[in-house]
């Protein structure tokens, strides 16, 4: 037999047949795994209760024809514990899991940055040290960025002026007065400054920003990845967001991507 070993966080789960699961994990080294747990569902299962969402498992995995299976399961971490009693933190983490399932297409292929952005997400969302949205916001615009889908937040996304006055999804984030396509969002400069800050990481910025400008944010931010996903995320139907200053247009055939800033 293949055996192999990786420890990830569990995605997603869905039923196979009458006592099976198939598991979801975007792990350290391989990337996404999707792979059958045999006899999960029923209460004997040895490692059942391992295999949840928000969960850092250890795994091994036998190789199989179509789905690898699982064959051993420890639990590292448990990021969903601090997460089921607080509402808008866990549905922030599960838009977190789903985006990056989204982000991460292809199966085994090495998503290092991904993974560790996910990790350190849930478990700054489980801290409660900051706000669930401005923690979900920084998640989305990171794991865009390492995706390639960076926004232009400081300069013309289409000329490079400093002077920039609306965001527009088509054109990749924030344009000037000359390049601003019709039907753009004109975010207030704190708002801005916000995501800018929340790219970066400078959370003394964000944990000083207001109500007003957090909800405008969340809008952009959420109407940004939504384009760039070229679907919607169901999970943030649940998140309690303001809905976003800028509907998103109808995507094109091509897509230009923006280079990546590190995230850490």
């Amino acid at each position: 037999m293949s055996l192999y070993r990786d420890d990830g966080i569990v995605l997603r789960t869905h039923k196979l047949g009458e006592a099976d699961r198939i598991v979801t994990v975007l792990t350290r080294r391989m990337g996404k795994i999707r792979a059958v747990a045999k006899g999960v569902r029923r209460t004997t299962s040895r490692f059942g209760g391992r295999l949840e969402p928000f969960t850092h498992v250890d795994l091994q995995f036998h190789t199989g024809r179509t789905l690898d299976m699982i064959t051993q399961a420890e639990t590292i971490r448990s990021y969903g514990e601090p997460l089921v009693s607080d509402y808008p933190r866990y549905t922030a983490g599960t838009a977190m899991l789903e985006t990056a399932d989204r982000l991460v297409m292809g199966e085994k292929e090495p998503a290092l940055r991904q993974f560790l952005l996910l990790v350190g997400g849930l478990r700054t969302l489980g801290t409660g040290e900051h706000e669930a949205r401005l923690v979900l916001d920084a998640y989305f615009l990171r794991s865009l960025a390492v995706a390639g889908y960076a926004p232009a937040l400081e300069a013309c996304a289409r000329c490079k002026a400093v002077s920039v006055r609306a965001f527009a999804i088509v054109a990749g984030g924030v344009v000037c007065g000359t390049c601003r396509p019709a039907g753009a969002a004109v975010p207030e400069g704190e708002t801005l400054a916000l995501m800018v800050a929340l790219l970066k990481g400078d959370w003394l910025t964000a944990d000083a920003s207001v109500a007003r400008h957090r909800a405008e944010c969340s809008g952009l931010v959420a109407a940004y990845l939504q384009w760039h996903l070229e679907h919607g995320i169901r999970s943030l139907r649940h998140v309690e967001r303001e809905q976003p200053s800028e509907r998103p247009p109808a995507r094109p055939a091509s897509l230009r991507r923006h280079p990546a800033p590190d995230p850490a």
